[in-house]
Order: structure tokens, then C-alpha cells, then sequence
């Protein structure tokens, strides 16, 4: 592993390696991504990770570029909800409702780094205090991130509090399969075995309703190109903006790939494995007006995807929803992996 500087900064970056090309870039602002660099089809390396190069802006970093979201990725419903008989009222800051953890978010803060004896893996370390972002109990976290010889980058999440609390964390990165500053991602395919998703209201929150998507806008269940339905004339692409919605996957775990991303231009492929029940699918509506990206480059809208592997959103004011409740004590352990290759 490799262990620098940010420019003019006291923010460190780490560089894993593997013998095929392929490197991921840390920084322990956030616990966030700023590079994931793998070859094309012409051995070229490729940044595929939207970011800075500014450490200031991760800081900021309006767009959650690369960032560990916690402790609540995604939205809960009215900024509020009720736990073992208390109310608990969280930042307002999207509509009536608090995303990504409110106004003091996790990848606005400085990690504690522990490298690993080993070159390919870091881990990044936070205490987060009783009613930080208004949530329940005082809570360790930490975030591993792992570069194998077969080019997967894994992220291992680790969260346990003292009281009863939710978590759910997510890493926010934005792909560019044609290399970040590639003016659009829309003429990727991607595919996503989903069968169903959350049924969303004009704030983009659950409404409690499980919707069938075969056959409508959503349908990713064999590979298209993203930008086909992207402004369908359906309600959920309308209440979006395009594609930001829960899909929940049919067959979550690590053996089998739930989604996979491919870009004409270069050829390089992503899939991406999780044992979490859902993933956000976001295809970059609300891009556009951020500070340039990495040399200079401005990001336009819709020129990167996320695909946030996450527990559904508003869990806590959705019992029925699979729990992301986690006793005092008991531990988060979950793993998302994005594998890399070439076509």
C-alpha cells in the first residue's frame, strides 16, 4: 500500500494495487473513494470513480462523491421517528426529510485509518457519540475496503452501539464506466435482478407499497442501456427525475452477482455482489451544478450512476420492511463487492 498526501493538506490518501492494473484510491476524509482506476479492452488505465481533486470539497462534497453514508443511508420519512417508546427528531435538510444522516454527515468528518500488515486492504475508523445525527446510542463503526488479484474492490461495513439503534450504510460512489469526465453514462447497459421495488411519493419517500416492475421503465431484469427509459413517461421516472428508486433484489448474497454495468467505449465491466436486501439505483437527475471534478473537468447531469447497496429507506417508520434495527450490542457485519473486467 501506498501512503500520501492530499495537496496542501493534512488529509491522507491510500493506494491499493494488484498485479493487474487495477488500483483503488482512499482518503480518510469520509472514509471515501477518490479514484478506482482499471484498464480497458486496450490495457489504457481508466479512473471509472467521479471525485475531486480538491481535499476541501470532499469536506463539502455536495454530491456525495465516494462517500460512506451513515449512520441512515437514503431517506427517513418527516426527519422523525419513534424507538422503544422515544421520539426522535432528525435534521430536515430534503423536503420534510432527513437523507444521508442530516447536516453533520459521516463523510464530512476525518476517519481514523488502520492499514492492514497486508498491501491490498485499509480499514477506516469512527466513534460516533449518542445522538449524533439525532440517532440513538454511542456507536463504533468501521469501513474495510479490500483490492483482490481478481480486480474486486470489497467494502466491509462493521457498526455496533450500546443502545438500540438503525443502521444503515452505504458507500455513494458515482461510475463512469468510460472514465469519470466522460460527458454521459446513459449509453451503459446495466442489469439488475429485481423483480420489485418501493412504491415512492412525490418526496421520493416509501409509501409502504411493493410495486411489480416487470415490463415498466424499472425493468432492468435483462440488460438495457440505461438512458432507453430514463424519461419514460411513467410516474415512478416522473416522481424521480429519471431513475432514483429501491429496488429490492431477488437473490442477494456474494456468490452471484445482482447487477452488472458495461461501457461501449471501453469495454469494461462492473458487477457488484451484496448480502443486503436492496440497492438505490441513481442515475445522476440532480447533477450539474457542483464545483469541477478532477482536473477541472465539470460533471454534467446524469455523467455518473450509483448503485447504493442498502437497506430500504424509512425502515424505521416501515416495520414491515426487512429491519435494519440493531439491538444493543448486536452487530452490523454486512459486504458489498464491485468486481471489474473487460469485454
Amino acid at each position: 500500500m501506498e501512503i500520501s498526501r492530499f495537496k496542501n493538506s493534512h488529509a491522507s490518501l491510500f493506494t491499493l494495487s494488484n498485479s493487474k492494473g487495477m488500483k483503488a484510491v482512499l482518503t480518510d476524509i469520509g472514509a471515501d473513494i477518490v479514484k478506482i482506476i482499471v484498464p480497458d479492452r486496450n490495457g489504457t488505465p481508466v479512473d471509472v470513480a467521479l471525485g475531486y481533486d480538491d481535499p476541501e470539497l470532499y469536506v463539502s462534497n455536495r454530491t456525495t462523491f465516494g462517500a460512506i453514508v451513515g449512520r441512515f443511508a437514503n431517506r427517513i420519512g418527516n426527519a422523525a421517528f419513534t424507538l422503544n417508546g422515544v421520539e426522535y427528531q432528525l435534521d430536515i435538510n430534503d423536503n420534510d426529510n432527513c437523507l444521508h444522516g442530516g447536516f453533520d454527515k459521516w463523510y464530512s468528518r476525518m476517519w481514523y485509518p488502520q492499514p492492514f500488515e497486508q498491501d491490498n486492504a485499509v480499514t477506516f475508523r469512527l466513534f460516533s457519540p449518542d445522538g449524533d445525527q439525532g440517532m440513538p446510542g454511542s456507536a463504533s463503526i468501521a469501513v474495510t475496503y479490500t483490492l483482490t488479484e481478481d480486480n474486486e474492490l470489497k467494502i466491509h461495513y462493521h457498526a455496533v452501539s450500546d443502545k438500540d439503534t438503525y443502521f444503515n450504510l452505504t458507500n455513494h460512489c458515482y461510475f463512469n464506466l468510460s472514465g469519470e469526465g466522460a460527458p454521459t453514462m446513459t449509453d451503459h447497459t446495466l442489469r439488475i435482478d429485481a423483480d420489485k421495488a418501493t412504491v415512492i411519493s412525490d418526496q421520493l419517500i416509501p409509501t409502504g407499497e411493493i410495486m411489480d416492475i416487470r415490463g415498466t421503465a424499472l425493468d432492468f431484469t435483462s440488460a438495457k442501456v440505461i438512458g432507453k427509459d430514463i424519461d419514460a413517461d411513467e410516474e415512478a421516472i416522473r416522481l424521480g427525475g429519471g431513475f432514483d428508486h429501491n429496488f429490492i433484489l431477488n437473490n442477494p448474497g456474494l456468490e452471484t452477482a445482482f447487477a452488472e454495468a458495461e461501457s461501449p467505449d471501453t469495454g469494461i465491466v462492473m458487477e457488484v455482489f451484496t448480502d443486503l436486501p436492496a440497492v438505490q439505483f441513481y442515475s445522476g437527475n440532480f447533477m450539474g451544478s457542483d464545483p469541477d471534478g478532477k482536473g477541472g473537468t465539470p460533471y454534467k447531469r446524469r455523467s455518473g450512476f450509483c448503485l447504493e447497496t442498502q437497506y430500504y429507506p424509512d425502515t424505521p417508520n416501515h416495520p414491515d420492511f426487512p429491519s435494519d434495527l440493531f439491538k444493543a450490542g448486536e452487530a452490523l457485519d454486512s459486504t458489498t463487492i464491485y468486481k471489474f473486467s473487460v469485454r
